[in-house]
């Protein structure tokens, strides 16, 4: 009330207020709505629309206080009125309240869904929401589904996935311009709107006049909340605080839209209409508080740059036409004079930068004359300015949100839409000012996604709006911020000016959502073809692209390292591929039919326009710059791109669009300088310039990257070199490439350009590209299939692949947006054709594979394409890989067993246009090249290598697979115009310049040389490839006047040609000589002085490759035409003997090819190959080259010594391996010695893995075993059940671990501690179910003292490792195995073998009596050795493994009897596991592999010596109580308030066995052990008989009682079950044990009938376990081996091989279990004293009695949960599943595999003491080892102790790869092998062996 009223006198000069019922009570507002509503019901409702108006005026003033409050006085605000909140929420009421009409707001809300029409989902998400993408259903790209829809709708054996959003959506299910009906959900398939009923006009009345008011009140909040932020200070604080007090409006603004779509249309009428606008907002009325919020908003768009229109001006001019409604465009040098600046700040800065020289300003597209894009806004709804405060105010989400769910109303879309392109310029400035760009991206980018992918709308604001206009010119608007001037080239005087990488805006990617808009607009067809029909548009456009040309430009450091390698590339490539090459993808899917030839007419002319201005703005002549490159031409591009459009579908014609020749020279320069580049950087030649220049040259090929980079650039030149003279090009490529003066017959040259150790690899380089621009036929004729094929072959030749790596190497055609190559379907059926899936296999060293995909025989045998694979390589070593892969190929099909040459490959046909492109192979420059390399190759000069000739077979073999003319042309020469290499050969077929004999070649040398002569042969000569200074003479005709012959210089050769195609194009041809900008690469004045040598060569192409072939076999006169002998060849050449093999097989191939083209060639080879080849002359050798040869020979050598050492050294260590895991524990080192009465007691020799001597252990220096502890928790997860635990994937199915084994064995201690005495309990049971502790070894030794330096050593080592060596762990020094302790070897003899094969003579009851002696002594501790100082350090090491928790059990903290529990029980936890290991049973028998690396027996020694120092009472000790009958029974009964001893029918008999044979002095003799087994077995068949009394029902007792006691006198009766089991059942009838049951548990019992053979199993079934850990113990203590056998015999078999069996027992009847008692006193009266404890225990505790009496035995293996087929079903559930301890969805959610609970990976909220929940489950549930499902990423973690680390996935896709962190969102599977594998590592505790990369989770996972 004080509020509202307060609110009321602020109001200020307000008409006074009709008499309005105060607004107090809920009941009054319904009151007040309800008149109201009725008053506007009525035909007249003038006056009632008057109440309403003021009462609105009256309750939504009352937040205005509040913006004050937001401005920065809170406290006032907050003193005055109560909580700031109050008014608000008061308002808020009465606007639910009035809508409502007098009813309930929530009936209300349901009555106005029912008349929803919406066929849309149109739900809206924010970033990281999970969602659908079907491609199948898509229409448009970016069309995505919410999982609700995803699910309810059919999308099986479609192309869908999952994604995270990144930046927002919303979902399209529904809307049929962005997807297919056939994919819509149940929910959404079109519903007709005829069974929608109308709306009735009452129910949304009010609404209609309330919202207006509400909105207004929102926009007026909007304007006094906003400041302009001070110069510096980012204002984010103010502007959240102002969003923070707006959040429940806008609140209840959202929740109005999800109304449906009767409240979205009225929504809709309220903010589009202008007149409700102008009514409220233009602040004219008296009110104070209006006018004051319009001068605020006014000031707002003045300082964001805006201007408003004068009000007469825009009533003038009639409602919206083209003009207005869009801001349309103002010229750059605006009236205003900024670029649109947002405040002073920016403008000085801008002034600043206008001294760089004056920019180009871009004159723009004709039809924007209304200059006014940039800074004109004016607004004429809400909606308008709503957008515009949401702008201004940084997208907050909630109003996003709001704006975006409206969008399923039609109208409002429309209008929206408008509305934002009419804001976009401001858009960009805000984004360019903010500091949250990337948020404000993602928001941005979330609105117009949606709005811009329905191609109708985009269609329709392109024609109204001018959208295209503006989108061009606000990216331009944008760059042109960050201009600098372009040093390309010409520094001083260029006038190109390039984007700066450095700048925030590229290095941030500012600019993606303005250009992901434009991308996403033209993949409309139809606002495409509007782009491109529109030349201004173009022209901008182009000018916008020539801002990225040439930028990030490289310079070659030659002295200095750089000191700052700068990054900027990230940024450049990234513009480039996003601002220029995906738009350009964009408009060429929409070139791709004959009618669209004139587009690509029209942007060809507008690019080489923008090219010819570039290279005059660069002052470009003919020679580039040297030691700079730049990676970024755009320009060159877009000409190529849409140059090989037009080919390959438009059926142009090549020529009508390509420029005059000097233009195609100019263009071909930059991209050959990219290609040169790459080869330098490859050399090592720009290594000064750090990594980064490395980087550039793999991005540059990188898949991503390459079709938009350089292959376009490959293209461009074939298309130049198709079109220039092929003498000029090649050339230039030497020239480029720096080797020309490499190019010399003689053998000693000066290369004025480069060193000389980057020579070779150079000569390498361009021979390589030469051959891809000859082979490469990607955009020349290979279609869409045959290239996707080509890309597959290269990639899988490298390596095996996975089918997503596939995807993501193979360049995609980018069609914008799409992510996935068009035509998938192409890919499934290419990728099937030439590969074979390899199944995911599983090493048992643990390394998982993925599925992977290899090439098929056929492929290598006839599709694998080197030259692809160098061009699609990033790194040089995949090539390396690719080829060795061949060669392993090869060796294994048996085709070639040698060391294989790249084979050569046919190529798919040129496609007409450019057939122009093999001239280069028939041009006397490149056979001279070739011919010269050849002689240097076969003369051994130095610098050329395999690879060299590799390439120029390669060259050879394409020219002549390539010729054209016939064999009657190249009879008849061909004289052309007189050149000056004519006289190296007569033409330019290379068919017949093959043959063409030179004699005698001029060169000029250094003096130095060897070849000087001073005398010259006077026969005819020929010129040679001189070097670069060489003057050009006349040509002379004598031929006879040797001394005159010229010097051929490729240089000049290219100079001439470049005067002569200018002059050509010029008129007066002798004038014009361009200025030569060559002069820096004249020779350095210092070289020495050259003279001219001439040589003798008297060779041809053919001799020389034959004399190749004698020099690479090795034979002299190798080769003999294979025609001779087999004139078939030459009918049908292609033979497979050919296609594969090295250097001679492709010598042959290139013979018979040249053969086959020309009979002369054939006939001069049998000539040549007729004469007996003279030996090839050796060569003077200089004392230089001398010395480098040696050094090459030494260098060999070296390497092979090297290869030699490695290898010996590599067997010597495999044996050592071998041996070394062979070092058996000692138990199995040497045989029972059977024969000698007197047994030579040998002692253990044991070898210590670091000194390497071997030796005893002994007193003074014990050996250890290398051992690693820890705790386990596996056995405790034990069930008793066979059906196998389900992980809960619905709220019903839960998990409750009270059957596991752990929680059974707590209850049973719980309940003995609570009746009887606690240390007598201690002795009764076993512990370590949960956290016992486990020891394991990888079999080596080594001595403690060793050990200890070892672990100093580790200490001091600096190198992280991954394990802690402050904790003791370190890695075995042999075998790298994880151990954390050291286990002290017993000195002494091997095994004990005192005779125990003997049959025992003594008989039981002198061993029973020796046994209880030798218990009695107590156990004097050692003297202080090392050794029983080791024995005692490894005991604390055991049990600081586990945490206290799981080792105290006693009532009495500390107490001596706890640790000895503990003690006995760590034996039974390691002989339990091992039982598990071998399957649960011990039926395969043998010394398992478990038993070869077992330290049981150095286990028992520690814990034998340590269990002998607490002697136990003679008193108490059981032994008495099992082996002698006790005087008076009822002594223990007087003692009543003492609490009694466990009744030894209660005692676990495992652990007795334990207790009694580790409080004997070790060496334990065997036949104490037999004794103790066979006495113990009488307890425990007593147990079995009683457990089994009490399992059957009355009748049944006193059935056997009867039938028992008739025997009773037999001779055995103490070996026949019938009568012991009538024994039983009579002296236990005494107590009160069997009372219960005629009561309540008759149903309870089983009525199965009991026959002799089910009472047999029961018994024996009980008896086993026992039989099990006893048999396992003898095998450990005495080395016996198992015995294997079936299943049902193991009984029998385990008892005869533990001895209980008498010998002379006969199996031909059935076996009895009672056979193998042995009783030490008369069965009957132990018996009797036995069951008397238990009746006295009765005699209270009936119920707990019976439950002690049967201790459930029956455990099965430990499993794993199961996990369901499909991942999807763990996903839904888990991934917005609540925590249960913080109730919030956690971020990273987590699920434990072995017990199902729920957690919150790294989350804070459930942190507990600093650990975070997953560690702290970890140690609760496995003792400190936890293996969780990471719900998120579908990987699986290990948590092991104090360490983690990531395991992989157990759910692979269809194509057998992990998906980690969910990124391709493809559906997964369980993969049942792995799921097992992690199961066996859990069980076998060797997650810390197999696993390798694992590191410190500090607490805080």
């Amino acid at each position: 009330m004080a509020a509202a009223a307060a609110a009321a006198a602020v109001g200020g000069s307000q008409p006074p207020q009709p008499e309005v019922p105060a607004p107090g009570l809920a009941l009054d507002k319904a009151a007040t709505a309800a008149h109201l509503k009725a008053a506007l019901s009525r035909p007249d409702n003038r006056a009632g629309a008057e109440e309403l108006q003021a009462l609105l005026e009256r309750v939504l003033s009352a937040e205005r206080p509040l913006a004050a409050a937001a401005d920065g006085d809170e406290a006032a605000a907050a003193g005055g009125g109560g909580s700031p909140g109050a008014a608000e929420e008061e308002a808020l009421e009465w606007c639910k309240c009035l809508l409502a009409g007098g009813g309930g707001y929530e009936e209300f809300c349901a009555a106005v869904r029912a008349y929803d029409p919406a066929a849309l989902c149109g739900l809206v998400w924010t970033a990281n929401f999970v969602a659908y993408r079907c491609r199948t259903c898509g229409i448009s790209p970016c069309m995505s589904l919410c999982a609700e829809c995803f699910h309810q709708g059919d999308h099986t054996g479609h192309d869908f996935n999952m994604f995270r959003s990144q930046a927002g959506g919303a979902c399209d299910c529904g809307d049929s311009n962005v997807m297919r009906e056939s994919g819509f959900c149940k929910r959404h398939q079109i519903k007709s709107s005829s069974n929608i009923p109308c709306v009735p006009k009452d129910l949304l009345m009010m609404s209609e006049f309330v919202l207006p008011r509400f909105i207004f009140c929102l926009i007026q909040y909007l304007r006094e909340g906003y400041n302009e932020p001070a110069a510096d200070v980012p204002s984010e604080k103010d502007l959240n605080k102002v969003l923070q007090l707006l959040e429940p409006q806008i609140s209840f603004l959202e929740d109005l839209t999800k109304m449906g779509g009767a409240m979205r249309s009225v929504l809709t009428q309220v903010l589009t209409n202008q007149q409700n606008y102008k009514d409220l907002t233009s602040g004219l009325g008296e009110n104070a508080c209006a006018k004051k919020s319009h001068e605020k908003y006014l000031i707002a768009l003045k300082s964001s740059g805006l201007t408003y229109p004068e009000d007469k001006l825009v009533y003038g001019i009639q409602e919206p036409s083209a003009g207005t409604s869009t801001l349309a465009v103002q010229g750059f040098a605006g009236a205003t004079g900024t670029l649109g600046q947002l405040d002073s700040s920016d403008e000085e800065d801008q002034d600043g930068s206008q001294g760089l020289g004056k920019r180009k300003r871009v004159k723009l597209s004709s039809n924007t004359k209304d200059q006014s894009i940039m800074d004109v806004l004016k607004h004429k709804s809400f909606l308008e300015e709503l957008l515009f405060w949401t702008i201004k105010y940084e997208f907050p989400q909630k109003m996003v949100t709001f704006l975006l769910n409206m969008l399923p109303d039609q109208e409002y879309k429309v209008a929206f839409t408008k509305t934002f392109v009419q804001h976009y310029a401001f858009i960009m400035k805000t984004l360019k000012k903010s500091h949250e760009s990337d948020t404000m991206s993602n928001r941005i980018v979330h609105i117009s996604v949606q709005l811009f992918s329905n191609e109708e709308l985009a269609r329709q604001v392109t024609e109204e709006c001018q959208l295209l206009d503006i989108m061009v010119t606000v990216l331009l608007y944008m760059m042109e911020s960050c201009l600098i001037k372009s040093e390309l080239q010409d520094e001083e005087n260029s006038l190109h000016v390039v984007v700066n990488c450095g700048e925030a805006l590229l290095k941030n990617n500012t600019y993606w959502p303005l250009v992901s808009d434009f991308i996403n607009i033209l993949s409309h067809q139809s606002v495409a073809k509007r782009f491109l029909e529109d030349h201004g548009l173009l022209v901008t456009w182009m000018n916008f692209v020539s801002f990225f040309q040439g930028m990030n430009l490289n310079k070659r450091e030659l002295n200095e390292h750089v000191e700052f390698e700068s990054q900027t590339y990230y940024a450049a490539f990234a513009a480039e591929l996003e601002a220029c090459a995906q738009p350009m993808w964009g408009l060429l899917s929409h070139c791709k039919v004959r009618e669209t030839q004139e587009y690509t007419r029209n942007v060809v002319r507008y690019c080489l326009e923008a090219l010819q201005d570039w290279f005059d703005a660069i002052n470009f002549v003919d020679e580039p710059a040297p030691n700079q490159v730049t990676f970024h031409l755009p320009l060159h591009r877009y000409y190529a791109m849409f140059l090989s459009k037009a080919v390959k579908c438009q059926e142009l014609d090549l020529d009508s669009v390509l420029p005059d020749q000097e233009m195609l020279m100019k263009l071909m320069i930059h991209p050959l300088q990219i290609q040169a580049s790459l080869a330098e950087i490859h050399s090592n030649m720009w290594v000064r310039n750090g990594l980064q220049i490395k980087g550039q040259a793999m991005t540059y090929v990188q898949s991503h990257f390459c079709n938009s980079m350089i292959d376009p650039d490959i293209y461009l030149l074939q298309v130049c070199a198709s079109r220039l003279d092929p003498d000029y090009f090649i050339s230039s490529v030497f020239e480029r490439f720096k080797v020309v003066d490499l190019l010399t017959m003689a053998s000693q040259h000066q290369n004025t350009v480069l060193d000389a150790e980057h020579e070779r690899s150079m000569l390498e380089g361009a021979l390589t590209f030469l051959v891809i621009l000859l082979s490469l036929r990607l955009h020349l004729g290979m279609s869409d299939d045959e290239i996707l094929r080509a890309e597959m072959v290269a990639q899988l030749c490298m390596n095996d692949r996975t089918h997503s790596s596939l995807l993501d190497l193979i360049p995609e055609n980018p069609n914008p947006k799409s992510g996935i190559i068009p035509g998938s379907y192409s890919f499934e059926s290419v990728l099937s054709a030439v590969a074979d899936f390899k199944a995911p296999v599983f090493e048992p060293g643990g390394s998982m594979q993925q599925g992977m995909y290899t090439p098929k025989a056929e492929v290598w045998d006839q599709e694998f394409d080197p030259v692809m694979v160098i061009l699609r390589t990033v790194y040089r070593r995949d090539v390396q890989s690719a080829m060795d892969r061949y060669t392993a190929f090869l060796k294994q099909s048996g085709k070639f067993p040698g060391n294989p040459w790249p084979p050569y490959k046919k190529r798919t046909p040129l496609h007409p246009s450019y057939k122009g492109l093999m001239r280069l192979l028939h041009c006397k420059t490149l056979h001279i090249v070739l011919f010269t390399l050849l002689y240097k190759i076969l003369m051994d000069h130095q610098n050329l290598s395999e690879h060299v000739l590799c390439m120029v077979l390669y060259l050879i073999e394409l020219g002549l697979e390539n010729s054209a003319e016939e064999e009657s042309d190249e009879e008849a020469s061909v004289c052309g115009p007189e050149r000056c290499h004519d006289s190296w050969f007569p033409g330019s077929n290379l068919v017949s310049n093959m043959r063409h004999f030179i004699n005698y070649v001029r060169v000029r040398v250094p003096e130095t040389a060897p070849e000087v002569k001073r005398d010259s042969p006077a026969s005819t000569s020929s010129d040679s490839l001189g070097s670069l200074q060489s003057s050009r003479r006349p040509k002379v005709l004598q031929r006879e006047n040797s001394g005159t012959a010229q010097v051929f210089s490729l240089v000049a050769e290219r100079r001439k040609k470049f005067q002569e195609i200018i002059n050509r194009s010029s008129s007066e041809a002798n004038q014009v000589v361009r200025p030569k900008t060559s002069n820096k690469w004249s020779a350095p004045g210092s070289a020495p002085q050259l003279t001219t040598a001439i040589l003798e060569i008297k060779e041809s192409i053919l001799s020389l490759l034959i004399k190749l072939h004698h020099k690479l076999s090795g034979k002299q006169n190798s080769y003999y035409p294979p025609w001779l002998d087999d004139i078939e060849i030459l009918i049908q050449p292609e033979i497979p003997k050919y296609s594969h093999g090295d250097g001679i097989t492709a010598v042959e191939r290139i013979l018979l090819k040249a053969a086959l083209q020309s009979r002369m060639n054939k006939r001069i080879i049998e000539e040549i190959c007729r004469k007996v080849t003279p030996p090839v002359p050796p060569k003077k050798i200089t004392a230089a080259e001398k010395k480098t040869l040696d050094k090459e020979e030494r260098r060999q050598k070296a390497r092979e010594r090297q290869q030699k050492l490695l290898a010996e050294f590599a067997s010597r260590q495999k044996s050592f391996m071998e041996t070394a895991m062979d070092v058996d524990s000692p138990e199995n080192d040497i045989p029972m010695e059977i024969t000698t009465a007197e047994p030579q007691v040998s002692e253990a020799v044991y070898d210590c893995v670091i000194c390497g001597q071997s030796g005893p252990s002994s007193e003074d220096r014990p050996t250890g075993l290398v051992v690693l502890l820890q705790a386990s928790s596996v056995l405790g997860q034990c069930r008793d059940n066979m059906e196998p635990k389900k992980l809960p994937i619905s709220e019903e199915e839960q998990i409750y671990p009270w059957d596991t084994c752990a929680a059974v064995h707590d209850v049973r201690l719980s309940l003995l501690q609570r009746y009887f005495k606690d240390s007598s309990c201690l002795l009764a049971v076993s512990i370590g179910w949960e956290g016992g502790v486990y020891v394991q070894t990888c079999g080596h030794t080594l001595h403690i003292d060793c050990h200890k330096s070892y672990m100093e050593s580790l200490r001091n080592d600096q190198v992280l490792q991954g394990f802690s060596v402050d904790k003791g762990e370190f890695t075995c020094p042999l075998c790298r195995q994880f151990a954390n302790s050291v286990l002290p070897c017993y000195p002494g003899n091997n095994v004990e073998h005192n005779l125990w094969q003997r049959p025992s003579n003594r008989n039981l009851q002198d061993l029973i009596k020796e046994v209880e002696e030798l218990q009695g002594r107590p156990g004097a501790f050692p003297s202080e050795t090392n050794l029983s100082k080791e024995m005692e350090s490894v005991m604390k090491d055991i049990k600081n493994t586990t945490q206290k928790k799981y080792r105290d059990y006693s009532k009495t903290p500390g107490s001596p009897d706890n640790d000895f529990l503990f003690m006995y029980s760590v034996a039974r936890t390691n002989l339990e596991l091992e039982l598990i290991h071998r399957g649960g049973n011990l039926c395969s028998g043998g010394a398992s592999t478990a038993g070869k690396r077992s330290c049981l027996n150095q286990l028992f020694h520690v814990l034998a010596l340590h269990m002998r120092l607490y002697s136990i009472d003679s008193e108490y000790n059981p032994w008495r109580k099992l082996t002698q009958l006790v005087g008076e029974m009822n002594s223990q009964l007087g003692n009543e308030e003492q609490q009694p001893e466990v009744p030894i029918l209660y005692h676990d008999v495992t652990s007795l066995l334990l207790v009694q044979i580790l409080m004997m002095p070790q060496p334990l003799r065997k036949d104490h052990f037999s004794c103790i087994v066979k006495v113990l077995f009488t307890l425990l068949y007593t147990q079995a008989l009683a457990a089994l009394s009490v399992k059957c029902n009355e009748e049944d007792r006193s059935a056997w009682t009867h039938t028992g006691a008739l025997k009773k006198n037999m001779c055995d009766a103490e070996k026949s079950y019938e009568v012991l089991l009538s024994f039983v059942i009579s002296e236990l009838s005494k107590g009160k044990l069997y009372h219960e049951e005629g009561t309540q548990e008759c149903g309870m019992v089983s009525p199965i009938a009991w026959s002799p053979e089910s009472m047999e199993k029961y018994l024996q079934d009980f008896c086993l376990p026992f039989l099990r850990i006893t048999s396992l113990l003898q095998h450990h203590l005495f080395g016996e081996d198992l015995p294997s056998c079936q299943e049902e015999e193991e009984f029998s078999v385990l008892s005869s091989c533990l001895g209980l069996l008498p010998t002379f027992y006969q199996t031909e009847h059935p076996f009895i279990s009672a056979s193998c008692l042995d009783w030490p006193v008369p069965a009957f009266d132990i018996i009797s004293q036995w069951c008397f404890e238990i009746n006295s225990f009765t005699e209270r505790h009936a119920e707990q009695g019976k439950a002690l009496l049967i201790p459930e035995s029956r455990w099965k293996l430990p499993h794993l949960l199961q996990l369901p087929e499909n991942y999807n079903t763990i996903f839904q559930y888990y991934h917005r599943k609540t925590c249960s301890v913080c109730t919030k969805v956690p971020k990273d959610p987590a699920v434990c595999l072995v017990c199902g609970t729920f957690v919150c990976l790294k989350g804070l909220c459930c942190k507990q003491q600093s650990y975070c929940e997953c560690v702290l489950h970890s140690q609760n549930c496995g003792a400190g080892t936890g293996i969780f499902l990471l719900i998120n990423a579908s990987v699986i973690i290990i948590i092991r102790g104090h360490r983690f680390c990531l395991w992989g996935s157990v759910y692979l896709d269809a194509h057998g790869e992990e998906d980690r962190d969910l990124r391709r969102g493809k559906p997964l599977y369980i993969c049942k092998e792995r799921y097992k594998v992690l199961e066996q590592q859990w069980i076998s505790h060797t997650f810390d062996h197999i696993n390798k990369r694992w590191g410190p989770h500090y607490n805080g996972l």
